[in-house]
């Protein structure tokens, strides 16, 4: 049966990993799914950069897979993180990600080894022929350096199970570019807050959001609106929380959204070397940003 890619719309929390003592908190991370769920997001991804992928061990990387799909219960998509820079690895944590029942597994450009366009092509197509489930394309040069163009993007859209791509390159642009090259079926989402609105105003039809794992709610409402052409309603929402989208990265992410989730009670801010706590000033402007959105 064909993917339903109308499932792959609105708003995706690209999930923290909380830690207590070192260890995940499992309790707590299936606090988080709770949270999330109960606030309308459409959709959850463990296991990407804001979950600290890096710095997660692979045991613990599958062991969080299985914990998102069970904690959903079938109430949100569950598209599973299962990026690497070595292509046996990311098919390796791709066949877990269906193996478990993630939806989708969301792969990575390779980082640090700097692939050209033809190595980018071979690594998603050969993990793409290791499973059944679809693929999501995962551009982020910022924190990869190679940048998977367009035109990849239109050869990678040609096989069957490459259904999309989260496109956190910073270019609104690329969303036409990209519908050119792929299709207009190819499903693009931002993976910039701050351009969410202005992405489907091009074309995308959601975002893999930060900001979602404090303002799951208003991050839902504002997907919604901008999906059914509500477009004043979607950016009363965005100046709402543009304050937030910058500061989740005011200092290393997820710092600071492990930070505003602990004042929500979810989990503790804990987060792994190399990424280090916040400081108090930072602190202090996501407190202010979050009572200034209601959410607090």
């Amino acid at each position: 049966m064909a993917f339903d890619r109308s499932r792959l719309r609105g708003s995706f929390t690209a999930l923290i990993t909380p830690f207590k003592g070192g260890q995940v908190d499992e309790a707590a991370f299936k606090r988080v799914i709770g949270h999330q769920i109960t606030e309308g997001t459409h959709g959850l991804v463990p296991c990407g950069t804001t979950g600290e992928s890096p710095t997660i061990s692979h045991e613990e990387h599958r062991r969080l897979l299985e914990l998102t799909v069970e904690a959903a219960n079938g109430r949100a998509f569950v598209l599973g993180g299962a990026g690497s820079n070595a292509t046996s690895e990311a098919i390796e944590f791709a066949q877990h990600a269906e193996k478990v029942g993630c939806d989708a597994a969301m792969c990575v450009v390779p980082y640090y080894n700097k692939p050209s366009q033809e190595g980018l092509y071979r690594h998603f197509a050969t993990i793409a022929e290791s499973v059944a489930i679809p693929i999501v394309l995962y551009n982020v040069p910022g924190r990869t350096i190679a940048d998977i163009l367009p035109e990849t993007v239109g050869r990678l859209a040609k096989i069957a199970n490459i259904v999309g791509i989260k496109d956190a390159a910073g270019k609104v642009e690329r969303a036409s570019q990209q519908r050119l090259a792929a299709g207009a079926d190819f499903v693009q989402l931002s993976g910039d807050d701050p351009n969410a609105v202005g992405y489907n105003a091009q074309g995308g039809v959601g975002c893999i959001s930060v900001t979602s794992n404090i303002a799951p709610g208003l991050c839902a409402r504002l997907q919604n609106a901008s999906l059914q052409g509500n477009l004043a309603a979607a950016n009363e929402i965005n100046d709402k929380l543009m304050d937030l989208h910058g500061l989740m990265f005011a200092e290393p992410s997820p710092a600071p959204a492990k930070y505003g989730a602990s004042l929500l009670g979810l989990c503790a801010e804990d987060v792994r070397l190399p990424i280090i706590p916040l400081t108090d000033g930072t602190k202090a402007k996501i407190k202010a940003a979050m009572t200034s959105a209601g959410l607090l």
